[in-house]
């Protein structure tokens, strides 16, 4: 079995809200509790009608508190968002609450629109800062020193595994340098993955808590009773996409029939590059889609996720996807 996690990005459907968006959160993350995923990590975004995890310590904590076992976590928390003392305060207080289940994965990017990252009180230049921000946020998780100025309380000396996410060769570079695990966004942002992968291997530099490098790929999978019905399911994921490239986003879309008449064909081929890392289809198809993509890539561990517009099609889907991680050798 190779391991599996979700990537949810708490979608808000067309004629949802963002209470039954919370709702199948949770209920999405006690299935996936019950199907043996490791991991369950929620993303943050801003100014995004369509994705409701912009509060995202908040939701961890939501679905956290509403499961025993899996480990929750962000994927990611948007550094230059904030100040590093915040965010060891914020993963402190809910590792204390949650011991050993708290993950904290760290992204470069803003996250969101030049306008909302001034709303937000910081701004694009931020990320210029980002490796000494994460060395600034791990500083505060080691035990306080004595006469240290300014403590994360709660936060230090707390254990709270910190991941680095990218989707370029930047995040890979500094995560093999810091001895840190690496997850790499190849379910939107594919092109770099080989290279980073590669870089990332062989510049580790091993740390107490990761003595070797441990890779997490991004995967969509879309899995249904028979490949029709699968793609049918996945035009909800590339509609949004072409949305957000016409500058457009809104709330998740319901499946359409015909796809091609939605988009044009220069927008078909963007969509189709950007989600070319995709398992879709019936059992059997998912099932050959993920053994090619780990033999090929070799991750330690598949980040699943799906943007499927029925929450009850979206669970049956992460089931049918468990079960194929669980006849996958790693």
């Amino acid at each position: 079995m190779i391991a599996h996690s979700i990537l949810d990005l708490a979608p808000v459907t067309v004629g949802g809200d963002v209470a039954q968006t919370f709702h199948n959160t949770l209920d999405l993350a006690r299935h996936a509790e019950e199907l043996g995923y490791r991991r369950y990590w929620l993303a943050e975004h801003h100014n995004m009608p369509g994705i409701a995890s912009a509060a995202t310590a908040v939701l961890i904590g939501h679905v956290a508190g509403g499961t025993t076992s899996i480990r929750v976590g962000s994927g990611g928390i948007m550094l230059p968002n904030h100040s590093p003392l915040q965010v060891a305060e914020a993963f402190g207080t809910l590792a204390s609450l949650y011991p050993g289940r708290i993950d904290l994965g760290l992204g470069r990017a803003p996250g969101t629109d030049q306008a909302t990252a001034k709303a937000l009180r910081r701004y694009f230049s931020s990320a210029e800062a980002f490796p000494r921000d994460v060395a600034e946020l791990l500083g505060y998780f080691a035990p306080a020193a004595p006469g240290q100025a300014v403590r994360a309380v709660p936060g230090a000396g707390i254990e709270v595994p910190v991941w680095l996410l990218g989707s370029s060769l930047f995040s890979a570079t500094l995560a093999a340098r810091l001895g840190l695990p690496f997850a790499f966004a190849s379910h939107f942002a594919p092109d770099a993955m080989d290279d980073a992968l590669a870089i990332y291997r062989r510049e580790f530099t091993p740390s107490v808590a990761w003595p070797k490098p441990y890779v997490m790929l991004a995967l969509n999978v879309v899995a249904a009773a028979d490949d029709a019905l699968a793609r049918y399911l996945f035009t909800t994921q590339q509609q949004a996409f072409v949305t957000l490239r016409r500058g457009q986003p809104g709330l998740v879309p319901p499946p359409i029939d015909d796809i091609e008449a939605f988009w044009t064909p220069m927008e078909k081929r963007g969509v189709e590059h950007a989600l070319a890392c995709a398992a879709v289809g019936s059992p059997a198809t998912v099932r050959r889609a993920i053994a090619d993509f780990v033999a090929r890539h070799r991750p330690d561990e598949l980040m699943l996720t799906a943007n499927i517009f029925d929450h009850a099609a979206r669970r049956e889907s992460f089931a049918l996807a468990a079960e194929a991680c669980r006849q996958l050798t790693p």
